[in-house]
């Protein structure tokens, strides 16, 4: 099953969708999933692939492309050539122009639009963004079609071309609560192909409740392509109440909110850190690295320590000094005192770090030097490209889910 990638960064959504990466074992339920595990490592295990497979990506960050390709070069024939480097707005025109843009016999779209404008740590200027889709800021004063919060109407356009049996869009839950933006979008994702999907409505998914060691709430949108439905799953999916069994949202494996038998306890930090040196001691350039951002006290964001026994906050994608403390010293109340009377040094969490606790595998290396036609990627960027991803753990849930129900929803009665 073919996907056609959007607003991809660095991948995240991308790693999840494909499988066959390597993750924590307490992140995968085996109870609930006994199936998910194609090797076992120990600690780690490597999980099934999805019978998803990337066909096209797309990102207007050449730091993403750079750190995106250098991952599947080893995994996708010509991943070079699939990610294209353009505005999503300037794809659409192109294509409209009858240009050949995007691959034939897409079955699946993903992407998370941009979210800045909907995040409770911007603006929130919603489809009233300033900023243009190439990042810049916007010419005229009115609100523009073209903006980066508008930017959804653009994967719409996408779906409307490529007509993929199901799409899935991401964003922040802070969309939610916007007036009745989740509404709006829902109704427009509805109106792709002249109003051939339909559209489930939107639901906020925690990431440590599947397995993800972060305080990390989406919003995921799920449409379907009405004609591509058989009878059984379109009347299941426009029901008032989806039974369990076509309900598309995947369900909850660790208890994270929800307490039950089988459900795992969620992933700590502690765990996803098992392993690593302190960052003198390591050969991982990306555990070498770290910001040196001066605290700047409590009041401030991206001041406080991690706590160890717990899941992490979450990844932010902006670095400037508000990456969280890997620890604070005893004079800004830091309290791994265990850490600090065997003199380990206040320090931010390090780009793997930050990584793991966006379940990255330690084979994705972020920071790279530049090559021919990629740039370099710093630790600066890695720390953004990541913020602005997806957990991998979280989007194999979402996958994984969906590929064991493709024949329920598409297949012959």
């Amino acid at each position: 099953m073919n996907v056609l990638s959007l607003f991809s960064g660095c991948g995240g959504m991308d790693i999840g969708f494909e499988g066959g990466f390597v993750c924590l074992r307490r992140s995968i339920n085996t109870q609930i999933h006994p199936d998910w595990i194609k090797e076992d490592m120990g600690e780690y295990v490597r999980v099934v692939e999805t019978g998803f497979h990337t066909v096209f990506a797309n990102d207007i960050r050449p730091d993403a492309k750079a750190a995106w390709v250098s991952y599947f070069e080893r995994r996708i024939d010509n991943a070079e050539k699939i990610y294209r480097l353009e505005s999503i707005v300037d794809l659409v025109k192109q294509a409209k122009n009858g240009e050949s843009v995007f691959p034939c016999n897409v079955d699946v779209v993903t992407g998370g639009f941009p979210c800045q404008d909907f995040s409770i740590a911007g603006k929130r200027k919603g489809f009233n963004s300033e900023k243009s889709h190439t990042g810049g800021k916007l010419d005229a004063d009115e609100p523009s079609v073209e903006s980066r919060g508008q930017l959804y109407m653009w994967m719409r356009d996408v779906i409307t071309i490529t007509k993929p049996a199901i799409f899935i869009a991401e964003n922040v839950k802070g969309l939610t609560n916007l007036d009745d933006v989740k509404e709006i979008i829902e109704h427009d994702f509805a109106n792709a192909a002249n109003g051939g999907y339909l559209v489930i409505p939107a639901r906020v998914l925690h990431a440590a409740d599947y397995g993800v060691p972060q305080s990390r709430e989406r919003v995921i949108f799920f449409g379907f392509k009405k004609n591509s439905l058989n009878t059984k799953a379109m009347e299941a999916l426009i029901s008032q109440i989806i039974p369990t069994e076509y309900d598309p949202y995947p369900p909850i494996t660790h208890a994270y909110h929800t307490k039950a038998e089988m459900l795992y306890t969620p992933v700590t930090c502690r765990e996803a850190f098992s392993g690593l040196t302190e960052p003198s001691l390591s050969d991982d350039p990306s555990q070498k690295k770290y910001s040196k951002a001066k605290y700047m006290g409590r009041h401030c964001q991206g001041q406080t320590e991690i706590r160890l026994d717990d899941i992490g906050p979450t990844i932010r994608s902006e670095h400037h000094g508000n990456i969280e403390y890997r620890r604070l010293s005893y004079e800004h109340g830091g309290q791994h005192t265990e850490e600090l009377r065997m003199g380990l040094n206040e320090r931010r969490l390090t780009v793997r770090e930050c990584a793991r606790i966006q379940t990255f595998p330690d084979d994705y290396q972020f920071i790279l030097p530049a090559r021919e036609g990629f740039t370099s990627v710093s630790s600066s960027d890695a720390y953004k490209i990541i913020g602005n991803a997806v957990p991998c753990v979280l989007a194999y849930n979402i996958a994984k889910h969906l590929s064991e129900r493709w024949e329920m929803y598409f297949g012959e009665e």
